[in-house]
């Protein structure tokens, strides 16, 4: 556990993060109802409902940050990408091979990192995304990010990631009715 400013950020595995499962549902809640996402209520707990059976993945791992009140002001959680892995397929357009093998080990996928409101500009989210990869095994770290969401995208770039591709969400195909948003696909190199 870290703490600066009296913000305290801890990493947890998958049981500790389903104990406070209620604190990252929070952050989440507040972070993907704004622009660009403008989640439902009913697509937030769709999407969050998930949560418990992603704790389970392959190395999953979580960070926490929390006010010296102790309230929830930002999340980050992820987990290495198996060999049967499904994202590199989201891609508009078709990476190398050798770009896409996974292993289990090789690939950590950062799936959400979110701050709430009134942490934001605080470097909450690089302490977050520091204590999530703080002695991660894995060679690289792959995100997609909402292409409107500029802030977090010029954030990640300043962290080192670079774009390899753009991403449909799963199950929106181009052309079927309204176009869906895209993400950029990022890719983080561990070994420099």
């Amino acid at each position: 556990m870290t703490q600066q400013a009296g913000m305290t950020t801890e990493r947890m595995d998958g049981p500790a993060a389903v104990r406070v499962a209620e604190a990252f549902g929070l952050v989440y809640a507040e972070a993907f109802a704004e622009a660009p996402h403008h989640e439902t209520e009913e697509e937030i707990a769709a999407a969050f409902g998930r949560f418990p059976e992603q704790t389970r993945r392959p190395a999953f791992r979580a960070a926490l940050a929390r006010t010296p009140e102790g309230e929830p002001a930002g999340m980050a959680f992820g987990w290495t990408l198996q060999p049967d892995a499904v994202w590199w397929d989201e891609l508009t357009e078709p990476v190398s091979a050798a770009m896409r093998r996974e292993d289990g080990r090789r690939t950590f996928g950062l799936i959400e990192l979110a701050v709430r409101g009134a942490w934001r500009g605080q470097g909450v989210a690089r302490r977050l995304h520091t204590a999530l990869l703080e002695g991660l095994p894995a060679e690289r770290v792959l995100l997609k990010v909402h292409q409107e969401a500029a802030a977090a995208s010029a954030a990640y770039r300043a962290w080192g990631y670079r774009k390899i591709g753009e991403a449909r969400p799963p199950g929106e195909e181009a052309g079927a009715g309204t176009e869906p948003y895209l993400r950029d696909v990022m890719l983080l190199d561990l070994r420099s």
